[in-house]
């Protein structure tokens, strides 16, 4: 019951929603699922991943069928080629760049997109400022801390004070199904490692994410978790790992509706 509250069909895709920014309707904060798209197998069917071998064009044509059902404008996206690292770009116009794994903005009707297919898509939203933020969390990025990142850039660019920020954590590879090795499970609190059979180990990257935020100011009633997991639930997600890298991507999407009024 709790995941199907997230989830809303329009047209022919099928995307999840956030809880936590909700009260604020001038705010469109989604993640696609791999539902309602063109694109055949192994990319089956709303692929939105640039960097696959999927038909640019059809990725393209996937981008609107989500935006036309979701309520944004393709041509005023913001996307990176990710790069697993901490820059954060002040987004001011659409276009698409290479290096960054995080965005923030204040400018209406410009939508910040973060891809992907195990990693952690993290939304930022700060209600005093009218100002939101997205970062691209994987193991490397949430090691380096990416969300707090985010977040302190906000702070930077509008004055957005952590406590009164909202996070939402979208849907990636659970603690559950994430294996790693000994160095990466080092480099991360042992509160987020889960001990398996035989010496195994598993990253609980949602865990690590809500931890940081938490820590950088963050209130914990104000941080959101995506009730999915991208490696189990494969009707609905892509999932790196799980498909050996032949697959997909989702699109996480957060931004100001134009004509939203300023605080």
């Amino acid at each position: 019951m709790e995941q199907e509250q997230h989830l809303r069909h329009e047209g022919n895709a099928a995307f999840i929603t956030p809880e936590t920014f909700g009260s604020s309707g001038g705010i469109l904060a989604l993640q696609s699922t791999r539902r309602g798209g063109l694109s055949p197998d192994p990319w089956r069917s709303l692929n939105l991943g640039e960097n696959t071998r999927d038909d640019p064009q059809r990725v393209q044509n996937n981008m609107q069928v989500l935006a036309s059902a979701a309520g944004f404008d393709a041509s005023r996206t913001v996307g990176s080629l990710q790069v697993h690292g901490t820059e954060v770009l002040h987004a001011r116009q659409p276009g698409r760049h290479s290096g960054y794994d995080a965005f923030i903005t204040d400018t209406q009707d410009l939508w910040l997109c973060i891809f992907t297919a195990d990693c952690l898509p993290v939304f930022l939203y700060d209600p005093e400022h009218r100002a939101v933020g997205a970062a691209h969390a994987g193991w490397q990025g949430t090691a380096a801390g990416i969300a707090v990142k985010t977040l302190h850039a906000m702070g930077e660019a509008f004055g957005s004070r952590p406590e009164s920020c909202e996070a939402w954590i979208g849907t990636g590879i659970s603690g559950k199904e994430y294996e790693v090795g000994a160095e990466v499970a080092a480099a991360f609190p042992e509160e987020c490692s889960i001990p398996g059979d035989e010496g195994k180990r598993f990253l609980d990257l949602a865990a690590a994410n809500r931890m940081q935020l938490l820590q950088a100011g963050v209130a914990g009633g104000q941080v959101e978790h995506a009730p999915y997991c991208s490696f189990r639930d494969e009707g609905m997600f892509f999932s790196y790992r799980r498909d050996n890298g032949r697959t997909g991507r989702m699109a996480a999407v957060i931004g100001i509706r134009p004509g939203s009024p300023h605080p």
